[in-house]
């Protein structure tokens, strides 16, 4: 759907409920002017589902991201995220509530057009997902003047990364959401700019009461929280309302008053000879083994089912790579670890399959 439209008072005034992306379907009837918008997203299980936003609550979290970030009529928001994601239809709300400027980046994602965009068109917040930060750092490439807040989300962005990204002056803020919550829960401010980038400690955005059950597991209820699903019965799509104030995600996560800390998600950890293990974790121990060698996205750890262990460790390096360097990685790696924490040797991979928006689909490598 074009931006522009989006951008348009009627959108957000009238009751006609919307699919982003490529629905296969005509929505149910009993969504029929409730004005929700659907958001495709992948489940645990690997079947693709439609999450539900009421309009309102979407601009509840677009209020409290501009206040966050400081956005006011005369700040340019710049689009470089499609808009079947709530990622960047969030932007788009942004814009709308804040009633300020904003620019689409065109075509194909490139860092360096991207680079020349924001310093040409006066962009002073913009939001991007890991791999696009990534591929700024890797080019080299400085901010231009005037870019306030590069807003990461979509997945982790590592401490590296975003230190090197911040050495080249942008201007980057970890952040932690999800499709049902209507994009971001809790993003580092302006103010954290001054101290070293890290991806722990992100200040909750006013909009959310959160807490954690026994497993460390997040709940969320607030404004902006999804109000149902699509499910596929029969051929024919039927509407789940979501029952209770409270919903329980299954991202582990620490809290410490008003600030989160994403732990992984639960969904991820294996047990391993009777041990949890989450393969993300381990992922960041081979990164500083590799004491800068190994490059965010350019690696992955994943679990495989195995009859002995339960799972065993398998690691993947996208592209060319020197096999012998791998080989001192990971006796380093293992020098430090319990045995159950061991990994594979390093296996190449030409290209990682990847979602839309970058990140990296570990089960698609395994069957390869």
């Amino acid at each position: 759907m074009d931006p522009a439209l989006l951008i348009d008072p009627v959108f957000w005034g009238d009751g006609a409920s919307v699919a982003m992306g490529a629905f296969d379907g005509e929505l149910p009837d009993e969504v029929d002017g409730s004005g929700l918008v659907f958001f495709q997203t992948s489940g645990s299980s690997g079947e693709p589902k439609w999450i539900g936003l009421t309009k309102s609550g979407l601009l509840i979290s677009a209020a409290a991201v501009n206040g966050h970030l400081g956005v006011t009529e005369d700040s340019c928001w710049g689009l470089a995220l499609p808009c079947h994601h709530v990622g960047g239809f969030g932007v788009v709300a942004r814009v709308f509530e804040a009633g300020c400027g904003h620019v689409v980046f065109p075509g194909r994602w490139d860092a360096g057009r991207f680079r020349d965009w924001v310093a040409e068109e006066g962009v002073s917040h913009v939001s991007l997902v890991p791999t696009q930060v990534h591929d700024l750092v890797a080019a080299g490439l400085t901010a231009p003047d005037g870019l306030v807040a590069v807003v990461a989300g979509g997945g982790r962005l590592a401490e590296e990364t975003g230190r090197a990204a911040r050495g080249l002056g942008w201007p980057v803020l970890a952040s932690y959401g999800m499709t049902e919550a209507g994009s971001q829960v809790a993003t580092q401010g302006l103010g954290l700019l001054d101290v070293p980038y890290e991806m722990g400690r992100l200040p909750i955005l006013p909009h959310w009461r959160v807490g954690v059950n026994d497993e460390g597991l997040l709940r969320l209820a607030g404004p902006a929280l999804f109000d149902g699903v699509l499910e596929r019965v029969g051929g024919r799509w039927r509407f789940v309302k979501r029952v209770g104030e409270w919903f329980e995600t299954r991202d582990r996560v620490l809290l410490d008053g008003g600030v989160l800390t994403p732990m992984g998600r639960w969904d991820g950890v294996v047990k391993i000879f009777g041990e949890l293990v989450d393969p993300e974790l381990v992922e960041r121990e081979l990164a500083v083994c590799a004491e800068g060698g190994l490059v965010e996205g350019r690696f992955c750890v994943v679990a495989v089912a195995d009859e002995r262990a339960g799972h065993r460790l398998r690691w993947f390096i996208e592209g060319d790579f020197d096999r012998e360097w791998a080989m001192r990685v990971r006796e380093r790696y293992h020098g430090s670890v319990p045995g159950f924490l061991r990994v594979g040797e390093a296996e190449g991979v030409e290209v990682f399959p990847r979602s839309p928006l970058g990140k990296i689909l570990r089960r698609e490598i395994v069957r390869k």
